[in-house]
């Protein structure tokens, strides 16, 4: 069973931005695409890097560290088809984002 967590409030993250958020031990990447917020596990699986402090262009993140390339609303790394980073599913509640948290 899955749970629904407090992530930011929607005017902390402008759309077209980007952030690095914690939630219950998880570090989140987070994005806002034109109001639309979207969540990817926040560590690249190339070397650690913070993908929330990458660069946002459309919906790709580029991570910061060694230029991996992910699509924020797949998970889908950019080059090779079998890497797919884990996403998490996202709502609004009034002025909040939530996201869905695994148990």
């Amino acid at each position: 069973m899955s749970s629904w967590a407090h992530l930011i409030k929607i005017n902390e993250l402008p759309p077209g931005q980007t952030c690095e958020v914690v939630v219950e031990e998880n570090v989140l990447a987070v994005f806002n695409l034109d109001g639309e917020f979207k969540v990817l596990e926040g560590i690249c699986p190339h070397q650690g890097g913070p993908l929330g402090k990458g660069t946002l262009s459309g919906c790709i993140v580029t991570c910061p560290w060694h230029g991996w390339q992910f699509n924020t609303r797949t998970g889908q790394q950019q080059i090779n088809a079998r890497i797919v980073h884990p996403t998490y599913t996202t709502r609004i509640d009034g002025e909040n984002v939530l996201v869905q948290l695994p148990a």
